[in-house]
């Protein structure tokens, strides 16, 4: 095999030929997009699906509205992740779709904030704003398709860079003295990153992958990390009531105080946006590709192979990828897809399961609701703080325990905070406080809650992309369409939940209780089968190496 021409370098015998690693500084930088990214689904989280009901729709299908989420995610993340491996642009394969997503999710939350403006415009005036509700659905499904556009070309760029994929970059051996093939000295040996991490592998090349893998992990815990930061910022931002005082050009005659504090945290959340793009954008120096060949394998003397399966039609070729899935593969995906069944309900109902169950409210109805969907968002906020302490710790935590193990631990504990979170709302059924607000033991109970559950959704955003990275590479799959795979596993369970939970929860009477009911239980499998069959890999196991 002849080496590439942009990577044709003198390689000894039994070295890799590959660029230096990139600083974890770097890393750091290129990562911190998340914080803007998150900053805007923080707000989306907390402050959307009140609202929504605010302008009219009903609370058993104000679900449906998030069902744009996961189908823009099973099409647009997996395309985009596809696209991007290809990618010929002279800036690189990931930012220019960095950038068009970060634009979108810029045009979508303006459109989100001046919703009710919109519809005033057209003709709304009664109790019901249809056309205010047509400009947030709209708003609202090209937020969701930029958040997918953006978040795929980011984590790929985070493997890409710490992977044997950056840019296109293969691994090659020189013909070892006294065994070179006469007459074609020059030809090199590509090699498998998954070949050289069996057992029987010189502990130089396991030792040279394993650090790939570390750093993998640690490049996904930066990312969760700005999350937890984006989040923790977003969080404070909705929770606050005041913003219409210091904006005071969001208020309207169509929008109230709600509506314009809505409207000016999106207004900020636009400034975190355009910040964290650039210092991300800046940061990672792609190589472009020369052609959408580049990552085709070669052959003897320069030739191709046939086509890997990520050079077919994406879509299609993606859901045939499943049948060269390795079982460890099969166990992650499961493990996520009923990890999401579990996380999707409190996602979608967080802010208004604090306004309904603990404060006792409806929307437009009295007080009670408004100040228990912003005391949510503060639970949300103390929620990322453990969230972005747990990601600084991942990487100790993944190393003592095995990453599967940490994340079906992970899994357990968020049941528990689910089970704490129902027996919560049955003491509050049987209390009576009629218009005042609950007891401040009840409010703090639950603010515990929330903020015990950023342990576990720090593992899952983290552990599942860093064990799928590492283990689907043998598939000669691009970090883009890898990140898709997983991806599939976490919008059809979405689809489930969006579709399901308002009339599952509207047939026991219109509570959330039911929808985290089915969480708790799905969270407990997942732990479950996370610890019983993920394989347990520890740093200690290197020393049957030495």
């Amino acid at each position: 095999m002849t080496v590439p021409g942009g990577q044709r370098r003198r390689a000894r015998p039994g070295a890799p030929i590959r660029e230096s690693k990139v600083s974890l500084r770097r890393l750091l930088r290129v990562a911190s997009v998340a914080c803007g990214i998150q900053f805007g689904w923080a707000l989306q989280l907390s402050l959307l699906t009140p609202y929504v009901q605010e302008l009219g729709i009903p609370h058993a299908w104000s679900s449906v509205i998030w069902l744009c989420g996961p189908l823009s995610g099973l099409f647009v993340q997996p395309l985009a992740g596809l696209m991007s491996d290809r990618c010929t642009s002279r800036f690189g394969r990931r930012r220019p779709f960095i950038v068009a997503g970060a634009s979108s999710i810029v045009f979508a939350v303006l459109v989100i904030g001046h919703s009710a403006d919109i519809g005033w415009l057209l003709g709304d005036r009664g109790e019901i704003k249809v056309r205010a509700i047509a400009a947030f659905v709209v708003g609202f499904w090209l937020l969701d398709v930029a958040n997918n556009m953006t978040q795929g070309p980011c984590r790929a760029l985070l493997a890409d860079l710490t992977g044997d994929h950056r840019g296109g970059e293969e691994v090659y051996m020189n013909q070892r003295e006294g065994f070179e093939v006469a007459g074609s000295e020059h030809i090199v040996c590509r090699l498998k990153k998954s070949i050289c991490v069996f057992e029987q592998a010189a502990r130089k090349w396991y030792m040279y992958f394993h650090e790939d893998h570390r750093r993998t992990r640690v490049a996904n815990a930066y990312f969760s990390l700005f999350m937890a930061v984006g989040n923790v910022l977003g969080f404070a931002t909705g929770s606050y009531s005041g913003w219409f005082k210091i904006f005071p050009f969001t208020l309207t005659t169509a929008c109230n105080i709600n509506c314009a504090n809505l409207k000016a945290a999106f207004l900020i959340d636009i400034v975190f946006i355009l910040i964290t793009t650039y210092v991300s954008i800046s940061a990672a120096h792609e190589q472009p590709l020369v052609s959408s060949e580049a990552y085709t394998p070669f052959s003897a003397e320069g030739g191709h192979e046939e086509s890997s399966p990520a050079q077919e039609a994406f879509l299609w070729e993606l859901f045939g990828t499943f049948r060269h899935l390795p079982g460890t593969v099969w166990v992650v995906l499961l493990v996520t897809c009923l990890t999401w069944i579990g996380w999707f309900p409190f996602l979608l109902f967080d802010t208004d399961w604090m306004g309904r169950e603990v404060y006792g409210g409806k929307p437009n109805n009295g007080p009670n609701y408004s100040i228990g969907v912003r005391m949510g968002a503060l639970g949300l906020m103390l929620n990322s703080v453990f969230l972005g302490i747990t990601s600084v710790l991942m990487e100790k935590l993944c190393r003592k325990w095995g990453a599967g193990f940490t994340w079906g631990l992970s899994n357990i504990l968020m049941s528990l905070c689910f089970v704490s979170m129902l027996v919560i709302a049955y003491v509050v059924k049987n209390l009576d406080f009629r218009n005042d607000l609950p007891p401040i033991g009840v409010v703090i109970a639950a603010l515990i809650v929330f903020a015990v559950l950023g342990i576990p959704l720090a593992i899952t955003y983290s552990v599942p992309y860093a064990l799928i990275s590492t283990r689907i590479e043998s598939l000669g799959l691009g970090q883009g369409l890898s990140m898709g795979v997983l991806n599939l596993a976490i919008v059809i369970p979405q689809v489930v939940v969006s579709l399901g939970s308002g009339p599952w929860d509207q047939l026991f009477g219109g509570s959330n209780s039911p929808a985290l009911a089915v969480a708790a239980v799905s969270a407990i499998a997942s732990g479950l089968v996370a610890i019983l069959a993920i394989p347990r890999t520890r740093v200690e196991k290197l020393r049957v190496y030495q």
